[in-house]
């Protein structure tokens, strides 16, 4: 290996397709026998995952740089063109504000160009869900956003989308990245000038149209009519929700007086110098805006990642203190509230109607779906599978999407999830219940009170690098082969592996345990990130018992962790 890596890393500080910056960048590595650093560069291609490509950026075959996205773009050329025999093709193309997005775009724009497709290029940085809305209206064969969501600033990524909008999924995915590893030769990427591809309409700037269609699009997927009775405080953590989600809250009705910026987060910055990293799922993400809330006395607080697909919620509970809701909590809140609203309006076609959500998502999501007879369908973890299940099922009525992970979607003017149009249906949502003389906190209390205290909670185990890659392996493997050993004194009923395929889902290395008492236990490696995930789901009599019982469940599977 060590061999290998040398030579990968060599050619890298030596040949002259690289510039300079770049071989000076390795040759550094090389000169200080820097080998743990190197291998970690070299020692793999950079792989598409669940969404594409993500990495550190930086010199190097598993790193994002100019080189890694020419070949990706590259690639991904290839097989459209391969999919697409004899026709004029198109696709779109978006970024957020990390470093390098632009940069990245326009070499992405240049490698399609120079291959004869033509890109439809964002004048400036927008969110992820308008690019996917791009590629429907456009009818263009693919979209690519360069962007790595709420990942630390040190990374950047690559998004994949197709004709249908929504991001790969098995086969593509495989096929792609067949593509990309028959590229040995990076000195014979083609790449046009910027400005050439430009003038012969090879590449399009775009920009208002797409925007105006996108929010009329939102704008047509509420529910209810708001009274603008609420204070709301936003952060977009220095992304791509600064403009947008502004424009359509005062759409939707909110004037300037019910919106509160969170200014310090309100311009785009990669560096994103104000959080530790621009992750709304982190209550410490939400310090500043907390702090703004509590001036301004509002009755939420909403903060999106940079590429605005995520959206975190803050809500006052009855002794009116801010509190964070989880994304759960929040699907459970909108799923309850659109088939309510759906319901009394007599919308609500329940022979056809469909809530879809992922395997880690909370399960009350389908008690509330009972309980109005509406069927909820349950898919891998990812929202692309959401997307998929939109595209493979156009009988079915897609009510609403969710997913634990912050994201949700209601209409099929997109097909990832969006957090634009998250932010105006939870301000609505508690626009509602303020005008009922209740709260969105109060509103959940009555749904657990209801239907019983679903509580859910996630761990995650960091492993970077070759030697995290093969423990997160060696976990999964032992959990697979003796889990009641790997458990300890855990009580388990079935374990369920989706390595093979389950229910008419793709093969996916994934594994969940159910427990005597009826709790969840799921493990897998994020696709995104160099982790392994454990998602707890207990349903309890009370909020304690529930809380507890996740606790025991937390320490049995910290024991297959590595010290």
């Amino acid at each position: 290996m060590d061999e290998t890596v040398l030579d990968r890393a060599r050619q890298w500080a030596v040949l002259p397709v690289f510039d300079e910056e770049t071989r000076l960048e390795v040759q550094q590595l090389i000169d200080a026998s820097n080998m743990g650093e190197l291998a970690d560069r070299f020692y793999r291609q950079l792989e598409f995952g669940t969404g594409g490509l993500r990495g550190i950026l930086g010199a190097g075959t598993n790193r994002m740089n100019f080189y890694t996205v020419r070949i990706a773009t590259c690639g991904l050329a290839r097989y459209l063109l391969s999919l697409n025999k004899g026709k004029g093709i198109s696709v779109c193309i978006a970024f957020d504000s990390r470093h390098n997005s632009e940069v990245f775009a326009r070499e992405t724009a240049r490698v399609f160009a120079a291959n004869g497709i033509k890109s439809y290029l964002f004048d400036s940085l927008r969110p992820v869900p308008e690019l996917s809305f791009c590629v429907l209206y456009k009818k263009a064969a693919a979209g690519v956003c360069i962007t790595a969501s709420h990942n630390p600033p040190e990374y950047n990524g690559y998004k994949v989308y197709l004709s249908d909008g929504g991001q790969i999924t098995p086969p593509h995915d495989l096929n792609i990245i067949r593509e990309v590893n028959n590229i040995t030769d990076i000195s014979g990427i083609p790449v046009m000038p910027f400005e050439d591809a430009l003038s012969s309409g090879l590449i399009e700037l775009v920009g208002s149209e797409i925007d105006e269609a996108y929010l009329n699009e939102i704008l047509r997927q509420s529910i209810r009519p708001v009274s603008g009775n609420i204070m709301i405080v936003y952060t977009p953590l220095h992304g791509a929700g600064y403009r947008l989600i502004p424009e359509m809250l005062k759409r939707k009705g909110f004037t300037a007086g019910n919106l509160c910026l969170v200014e310090e987060q309100i311009v785009p910055d990669g560096s994103f110098p104000t959080v530790r990293v621009p992750n709304p799922e982190e209550r410490e993400t939400f310090t500043i805006a907390l702090q703004y809330a509590t001036r301004a006395k509002a009755d939420i607080v909403l903060a999106t990642d940079p590429d605005c697909d995520r959206i975190g919620v803050a809500v006052r509970d009855i002794n009116s203190e801010l509190v964070l809701l989880n994304g759960n909590q929040v699907g459970a809140l909108l799923t309850d509230y659109i088939l309510a609203g759906l319901s009394d309006a007599g919308l609500l076609q329940r022979n056809r109607a469909s809530v879809v959500k992922t395997i880690v998502t909370t399960d009350l999501i389908k008690e509330i779906c009972d309980d109005y007879s509406v069927r909820c369908v349950e898919l891998l973890t990812g929202f692309k599978y959401i997307g998929q299940w939109i595209k493979d099922n156009p009988d079915r009525d897609f009510i609403f999407g969710a997913e634990e992970s912050y994201g949700y979607l209601r209409g099929t003017y997109a097909r990832d999830k969006d957090a634009v149009l998250a932010a105006g249906l939870i301000c609505e949502m508690a626009s509602y219940y303020k005008s009922l003389g209740s709260s969105l906190y109060e509103r959940l209390q009555s749904i657990y009170s209801k239907y019983g205290y679903y509580h859910e909670s996630l761990v995650s185990a960091t492993m970077k690098g070759q030697e995290g890659h093969e423990s997160i392996a060696m976990i999964m493997d032992a959990l697979r082969t003796d889990p009641q050993n790997a458990l300890g004194g855990l009580q388990i009923q079935e374990v369920k592996d989706y390595k093979a395929g389950l229910s008419g889902l793709p093969p996916s290395n994934v594994l969940s345990f159910i427990f005597s008492d009826g709790s969840k236990a799921i493990a897998r490696p994020s696709g995104t990130e160099p982790k392994i995930k454990y998602y707890f789901m207990v349903k309890g009599a009370t909020w304690a018992i529930a809380e507890k019982r996740i606790v025991e469940l937390q320490k049995a599977f910290r024991l297959t962790l590595p010290p």
